[in-house]
């Protein structure tokens, strides 16, 4: 038995962390402000996209991308029946209808041939959602959505510093939405940004992130002289502060050492679970970047225990885990709404059933992983 619960996701912050937030709460300056914008900057040069807008979460966002892309009443789109909900959410938050299509047996992801097969004439947009931090192939997709006329709203709150054959997500001309929630591979506590190559959608998600003012707190009240705004259209509250950018400026430069931690890590994993009744993930698909940034195994239907009674048993042995997740369409909300049910989807039901994620920050060691691995053998074997 541990001593310490081993916290699942626990973020890596260091010192350098910290003086910047520190320095940014005694400057006087705590909201939206110049070191949002550095942030932005460090993001279009280390994803490869021209634009980027940081805003409160990757679920602000994907809300902010399906307005601006005009999606609204009427509309249908493409959503993956496993991801966090927070991917439907958007959807309807933006008016829309969400349409629910299964996974790929193995990586979860969502079935590009399931998708086509559910356009409509209604249809006008595919969410994919890189889920764990594997991309999707984007070659299909992006033939997919040229031969039905559907934009493109990239999940990608698990996938930053994934790579499609040399190109980063978010780097594909595509509307990208980033997470750097407490659990992400960077994180700035609450946070977000949506990347994309147009300068019009990125000016138009900046006004509706901050009501749909004109003008900016920074630009209004910096020592360049007071400007009056103008609200040209509703918006929300959805900025980030120069609080959470100030932990963003020094994560970022940190992510690719901290994926490939987490790669060692996940091959550990592999070793050590090799002769346990659980499926490990699949490899990373050639010429591609995984983010790994969540390590899910399957409990394998000849296992003693079930996924809640194995979740259970770790955490009394002082093991956090996590699922990702219960698909969309076991929800209430969505279930009812749309007349859903567990059969309909599958693949991601039984992923549903049956996955659970194990520890990988870039913290946890080896030493962790042998208590990890030991608590799965003594429930499982």
């Amino acid at each position: 038995m541990r001593e310490n619960f081993l916290i699942f996701g626990s973020p890596t912050i260091g010192e350098s962390e910290i003086a910047e937030v520190v320095a940014s709460l005694r400057s006087g300056w705590v909201g939206t402000g110049p070191k949002v914008g550095r942030f932005e900057t460090m993001l279009t040069e280390y994803v490869g996209a021209p634009h980027a807008r940081c805003v409160s979460s990757c679920t602000a966002a994907l809300i902010l991308a399906l307005q601006v892309l005009g999606l609204g009443a009427g509309d249908e789109v493409l959503v993956p029946a496993m991801t966090f909900v927070a991917s439907a959410n958007a959807v309807e938050h933006a008016g829309a209808t969400p349409v629910l299509v299964d996974s790929e047996p193995g990586t979860g992801l969502l079935d590009l041939e399931a998708a086509e097969a559910a356009i409509t004439e209604r249809t006008r947009a595919i969410m994919p959602v890189h889920l764990a931090g594997r991309p999707i192939d984007m070659d299909r997709l992006a033939a997919l959505a040229q031969r039905h006329d559907l934009r493109i709203v990239e999940d990608a709150a698990h996938a930053i510093g994934a790579e499609w054959r040399g190109r980063r997500i978010g780097a594909f001309g595509n509307v990208t939405a980033f997470s750097f929630y407490v659990t992400k591979n960077i994180s700035t506590i609450e946070g977000g940004a949506l990347l994309t190559a147009s300068a019009e959608l990125a000016e138009e998600v900046e006004r509706l992130a901050l009501h749909g003012l004109s003008v900016g707190a920074w630009q209004r009240f910096s020592d360049a002289g007071y400007k009056h705004y103008e609200v040209v259209r509703p918006g929300y509250k959805y900025n980030m502060t120069d609080v959470q950018a100030a932990l963003g400026l020094h994560q970022l430069p940190q992510l690719d050492a901290w994926i490939e931690r987490r790669a060692e890590l996940w091959a550990r994993y592999d070793d050590l679970l090799a002769d346990l009744p659980v499926a490990t993930p699949p490899p990373a698909e050639p010429d591609t970047r995984h983010a790994r940034h969540l390590y899910q195994i399957l409990v394998g239907t000849e296992a003693p225990l079930d996924r809640d009674a194995l979740l259970a048993g770790l955490h009394e042995r002082r093991i956090g885990t996590g699922v990702h997740y219960r698909g969309v369409h076991l929800h209430p909300y969505y279930r009812d709404r749309y007349g859903l049910a567990p059969e309909d989807f599958p693949v991601a039901t039984s992923i549903s059933d049956r996955t659970l994620s194990l520890p990988l920050d870039p913290k946890v060691t080896a030493a962790d992983q042998d208590d990890v691995v030991a608590a799965l053998r003594e429930l499982l074997v």
